[in-house]
């Protein structure tokens, strides 16, 4: 460092401040312990600077001054926030915008979503099943559980198989499904059931037409929909679906 580059360092040390630790300023004051002429002209400014301190210190500053000061940073602050506010405001709107466009792009693409497939009707009742519910008769008998359906107008000339016919009967219940009634009856494999359970497995029987895509015969299509395995076949113009909280093997005794 050469004379000239350590006095435009020095023209920023202010005496009597922290500025003697910085080490910004270490090597230009060496310099100029060493050097008498770069001596002599430090000597100089900062006397200057000492003088100029002193009348600052003399200058009183007008009342209310700081609490003008405060006041116009305080509004400041809040321009600020409005601003952001309002900013992210509007890229929140610039962003639902789009979303809403590219839905509407993604439905036109695509037509409408079906609601009425088999697919939304077996995890529909497999929600009927699994909630808390209340059976609307309890009973294990078989002839009760068919009057009750018919004075609900829901199917009642249902066909059960050998080994459900001999199943333990709970109870049934009418749900709904498409603005048509859909017969739930309950019945117990004879497993253990779960604490607080009343039975553990359904049969749900609805109009056939009232799902788009119901299987084309009465061969089981077995699935797992949720926690329940399920199979589904037609008969007689109407959709059966047979589930159980039990496994796959238990499913296949009842159908």
């Amino acid at each position: 460092m050469n004379r000239d580059e350590a006095r435009q360092i020095l023209l920023l040390y202010r005496p009597d401040t922290a500025d003697a630790a910085d080490p910004q300023f270490a090597e230009a004051l060496a310099l100029a312990k060493s050097d008498p002429e770069l001596s002599h002209w430090f000597t100089e400014h900062c006397a200057r600077q000492k003088k100029l301190g002193e009348k600052f210190r003399q200058v009183t500053a007008p009342a209310g001054l700081m609490q003008q000061i405060v006041s116009e940073q305080a509004a400041s602050q809040r321009m600020a926030l409005s601003r952001r506010r309002f900013t992210r405001m509007v890229v929140a709107t610039a962003a639902l915008a789009m979303m809403f466009l590219a839905g509407m792009f993604w439905f036109n693409q695509r037509g409408p979503v079906d609601d009425d497939t088999l697919a939304i009707f077996q995890q529909q009742m497999a929600g009927y099943a699994l909630r808390g519910y209340a059976m609307d008769l309890q009973t294990n008998d078989a002839g009760q559980i068919q009057t009750f359906l018919k004075q609900q107008h829901a199917p009642a000339d249902y066909t059960l198989s050998g080994p459900l016919q001999q199943a333990a009967l709970a109870g049934c219940a009418v749900e709904s499904w498409q603005a048509t009634r859909v017969s739930m009856i309950c019945f117990r494999t004879g497993k253990p059931l779960a604490p607080g359970a009343q039975n553990d497995l359904w049969l749900f029987v609805v109009d056939q037409k009232s799902v788009k895509d119901a299987p084309p015969d009465s061969t089981p299509q077995i699935t797992k929909v949720n926690r329940l395995v399920m199979a589904t076949w037609v008969e007689n113009g109407k959709l059966y679906v047979l589930g159980t909280s039990a496994d796959e093997s238990v499913l296949r005794k009842f159908i």
